[in-house]
């Protein structure tokens, strides 16, 4: 039986949205030059007291969507050979796609207005023969965080954040991520500095 929860007050729900990144990204700094996140960008679909969830953008894996398709049973019009990415190292199994037009996908969730994720087969079904979505990213696996932990990450100087747009989402080649999204802030990597309070 689920336990119902009392609506917050205006003001608290308000401050809550307001500390959430959800819709950001995720820059990675030097202080994770040895971790899994070295030179990542992360878009975050969720962050809230339970914690938060995101797909990496720039992080390219050594397989087809041909394979994926043989895998899956899904027939695939040749032309259609998406780059897949690594989302993060978290259930690196499970599909998703992170895209921009909404459609009736059997499991979607609306990060925004705009930006949707949906790790239902249908869409693979649909964007295997062209008639997904026009914009997408295709992952494996995902990053999460337990509550709490993005935020001790960010007193550590771990990130940058970056309020996330759809042409960064879904405009630029993921090899120029990094440094365009860097340059949003006004920052050069070459000036990065792992010493927390620099930038």
């Amino acid at each position: 039986m689920a336990v119902q929860r009392e609506p917050l007050p205006v003001g608290e729900q308000l401050m809550k949205e307001l500390n959430s990144l959800r819709n950001h990204l995720l820059i990675a700094m030097p202080a994770m030059a040895d971790s899994w996140f070295a030179s990542t960008v992360t878009y975050l679909c969720e962050h809230n007291d339970d914690g938060a969830m995101g797909i990496v953008l720039n992080k390219p894996l050594d397989i087809g969507f041909a394979d994926i398709c043989l895998q899956l049973d899904i027939d695939r019009l040749e032309h259609i050979r998406p780059t897949i990415f690594t989302g993060g190292p978290v259930s690196q199994e499970q599909g998703f796609i992170l895209h921009r037009e909404p459609g009736d996908w059997s499991s979607t969730m609306a990060v925004t207005e705009s930006v949707q994720l949906t790790s239902s087969k249908d869409i693979l079904r649909a964007m295997a023969q062209g008639r997904g979505p026009h914009d997408y990213l295709l992952a494996l696996g995902y990053a999460g965080w337990s509550p709490g932990q993005l935020d001790q990450e960010l007193r550590d100087n771990a990130w940058l954040t970056l309020e996330a747009t759809p042409d960064l989402l879904f405009g630029q080649d993921y090899r120029d991520l990094y440094d365009i999204a860097l340059s949003k802030l006004g920052i050069s990597a070459e000036f990065l500095s792992s010493d927390a309070g620099h930038a």
